[in-house]
């Protein structure tokens, strides 16, 4: 039977159930109002637990055994461990051993080391993943090979809908650099620090049962408790979480790219003559190549100006470190580190503070960070006319990267995205979005490197930098003068059926994937 679709707030067909599950179309931002209480795990007792707090069991599959994994249940993770991550892999080949069907896989993202996945997508052991595609995955999706439908939310949406009981996770298996036999854990310490466990707070705290996965067990208490033992059902104890070479992000390079740099002093040129960077300002940058050469170029205008920055929201990197010790930055509020200074720095620095993404991206909470942030660097894969922005396809609609905070960030004061004119020959300023992940009325300027376009909306911004001498363009030239370059993309070749859905920040469906035409 097939499935009614409504037209939501931005014009897209999206469906009124998802996986048996109804849902509810994109309503416009800010309109949608929750119901209901919060969604809450069962009541625990102290008489089944030891009363020594050692609950170190003797392998993973004997905790899972333990929270009586089965068929059809919701499996959580962390991406914390990045490329380098060994437990997701794992957990799924023991659910195969213990031949448990049916899984959803609830990830706060996955990687390519996670390829190994398919073969239980293939075999039925995982019926679907609701978080981020990337790479194989996200290909296997495109092309009609999952079960269910994939449901794709940002950090915060994903909080959200944890929080509100959209998703009820059944076991929570989270991978810990340092524990102590009662569960409290932290991303510091041992052969596989990743920084912090920014996104692990919703999964201890609403999961029906926790395990936490440790290859550096030490004596309590573990401190700072980043998860709290009180939470955690059992400890396990293994070789290796994680290949500490490829825990830190690939992408902490500064762009070498003449292009990529120009787009990048542009950025900072624009916001220091549009008045956007100030003293005091807070901002969050990113940790692609450019984004990086935008925070290097932003700290010489800061020591130039002898301004500092209230402070910076991470995924850190060391360009933000180098602010805070350097005295340009007043704090690091980190929910992600994505290099090693950044690890470090947590460990020595008291201002270079672990926050949760629980904390900084809920939309469905009394107020969050994102909102208080002056300014925003962010990313796309293609913009269209109306500033309608696309992280998880590109023009040939395969679905190969996660939407991340990028939703989540949009509520920031000054929304930037750094972009190129094309890639590998497609422009990326199109007519329409192939994916619509975020409306247009909340990005304000698109930056290339042959010109800056400002959403008419922001009559302030084009006010501000009418005689600045930055070469300011229209959204519609920037999207001609790429196209005369290099010639109309070619749409998409895609057919009805809807593999995934992408979530907005507050539950309610903004657009739909389709399959790819092959």
């Amino acid at each position: 039977m097939s499935i009614p679709l409504i037209i939501n707030a931005v014009g897209r067909a999206v469906p009124s159930e998802i996986n048996g599950q109804a849902a509810i179309p994109f309503k416009g931002v800010g309109k949608h109002r929750p119901e209901g209480k919060k969604h809450a795990p069962s009541i625990s007792t102290c008489s089944d637990y030891p009363d020594d707090g050692n609950k170190v069991v003797s392998s993973l599959e004997e905790a899972l055994r333990r929270c009586g994994i089965k068929d059809g249940m919701t499996i959580s993770t962390h991406h914390h461990l990045r490329d380098g991550d060994l437990i997701s892999n794992m957990l799924f080949d023991i659910a195969c051993a213990l031949e448990v069907k049916d899984l959803v896989w609830f990830p706060s993202a996955s990687f390519p080391c996670n390829e190994p996945i398919i073969k239980y997508l293939d075999d039925g052991t995982i019926n679907r993943i609701e978080g981020s595609m990337n790479g194989p995955l996200g290909r296997y999706v495109s092309e009609g090979k999952m079960k269910g439908t994939a449901v794709l939310r940002s950090h915060g949406g994903r909080v959200q809908a944890i929080q509100d009981g959209e998703v009820k996770i059944d076991i929570a298996v989270l991978a810990a650099p340092s524990a102590d036999p009662f569960g409290n854990a932290r991303g510091t310490g041992g052969k596989s620090a990743c920084g912090v466990l920014g996104y692990a707070k919703a999964d201890y705290m609403y999961a029906e049962k926790v395990i936490v996965v440790t290859d550096n067990l030490i004596e309590y208490p573990c401190i700072p408790m980043e998860i709290e033992g009180n939470y955690v059902d059992y400890v396990v104890v293994v070789d290796k979480i994680g290949i500490p070479e490829k825990i830190i992000s690939g992408t902490t390079q500064i762009t070498k790219s003449p292009d990529r740099l120009l787009i990048a002093e542009l950025t900072a040129s624009f916001l220091e003559k549009s008045g956007i960077l100030k003293d005091g300002t807070t901002l969050q940058a990113g940790a692609g190549g450019t984004s990086l050469a935008i925070a290097v170029f932003l700290h010489e205008i800061l020591k130039k100006k002898g301004w500092k920055s209230k402070l910076g929201f991470g995924g850190s990197t060391k360009y933000m470190v180098e602010m805070l010790e350097q005295g340009q930055m007043g704090y690091i509020l980190d929910a992600q580190a994505f290099d090693l200074d950044s690890v470090i720095s947590i460990g020595k620095n008291a201002n270079h503070i672990p926050y949760p993404v629980f904390n900084a991206y809920n939309y469905h909470s009394k107020g969050n960070l994102t909102s208080m942030m002056d300014i925003m660097i962010l990313g796309a894969t293609e913009v269209d006319l109306n500033f309608n922005g696309n992280v998880v396809t590109h023009s040939d609609g395969y679905l190969l990267h996660g939407i991340g905070g990028w939703q989540n960030c949009l509520h920031a004061r000054n929304v930037i995205l750094p972009i190129p004119l094309f890639r590998d020959r497609i422009p990326v300023i199109v007519d329409e979005v192939t994916t619509l992940c975020g409306p247009g009325e909340l990005i304000d300027v698109i930056i290339t490197e042959r010109g800056i376009a400002i959403n008419p909306l922001r009559t302030d911004l084009i006010e501000s930098t009418r005689n600045s001498g930055l070469p300011l363009k229209s959204i519609k030239e920037l999207k001609e003068e790429a196209e005369r370059i290099c010639g109309k993309p070619q749409k998409a070749q895609l057919e009805e059926d809807i593999v995934a859905v992408i979530k907005w920040v507050d539950g309610t469906v903004i657009d739909v994937v389709r399959k790819i035409k092959v």
